[in-house]
């Protein structure tokens, strides 16, 4: 007989400990999540929501991948040439691009529900990047992309995932530091708040680490620098990723 599995209470508590020796600026929220693709097993920690960044560009494709899905058609070359540049690179005016071919924030959020995503609301207007979600539900997002029964196709799943394992060199921070070596697939996004001057940094993806695969998503915001930022969130990974291995 297999041992129970321990109850996701008792998980949260251990990320609850493992997060507890992690450096926090004053003022500075973060939230983290993750899920053993292997056992099925989560935990949390940190709540709230926060502005999504850059990281919305996968949530911005998942959505245009399943528009064109309910549509029966492939994503033309131009539509392609955008979500290559907005994953791999980050590129803003791609994403821009993509915003408006999915209907803005009515047709995120439209996808978002049939997702599973129920903290996610898309950024007014054009400005996609604040976006505003959950630590939760990136990684219901994440389990859209990498895990089993997605509304996503095996087609777009695959399409989508070999954008996050290609991301540009300057890019491969964030929930990459807690895997081994670099099997890895990502988005990370940052963002200075003009009203502030504190900076948004959050990092989403797959990691493989002691030879099993994880989702994490790593959240934060009022951060000094981008590099308090990333450091933070690469921290957080290390002790979500702990609390299994």
């Amino acid at each position: 007989m297999e041992p129970a599995a321990e109850p996701s209470a008792d998980r949260d508590a251990l990320l609850e400990k493992a997060m507890s020796t992690v450096t926090v600026e004053d003022g500075v929220d973060v939230a983290v999540a993750v899920l053993d693709l292997d056992s099925g097993r989560s935990a949390g920690y940190g709540d709230g929501t926060f502005d999504t960044a850059s990281i919305v560009k996968v949530d911005i494709l998942a959505a245009l991948l399943l528009q064109a899905q309910d549509a029966d058609r492939h994503l033309t070359a131009q539509e392609r040439t955008y979500a290559t540049a907005m994953i791999e690179n980050s590129d803003n005016a791609s994403a821009s691009a993509l915003w408006v071919a999915i209907g803005q924030a009515d047709g995120l959020d439209s996808a978002n529900k049939r997702f599973g995503l129920t903290d996610t609301t898309g950024g007014d207007g054009a400005l996609w990047g604040l976006t505003q979600t959950t630590a939760a539900d990136q990684l219901t997002l994440l389990q859209q992309v990498f895990g089993d029964g997605s509304r996503l196709s095996e087609a777009s799943r695959t399409y989508l995932q070999g954008l996050m394992g290609t991301i540009a060199e300057d890019q491969d921070w964030g929930v990459s530091a807690a895997a081994d070596g670099s099997d890895w697939a990502l988005k990370n996004g940052w963002l200075p708040r003009s009203t502030t001057g504190l900076w948004d940094v959050n990092s989403i993806g797959r990691i493989t680490a002691d030879g099993r695969d994880y989702l994490v998503a790593a959240l934060s915001n009022g951060n000094s620098t981008k590099a308090e930022g990333i450091a933070l969130v690469e921290a957080a990974a290390r002790a979500a990723v702990s609390v299994f291995v």
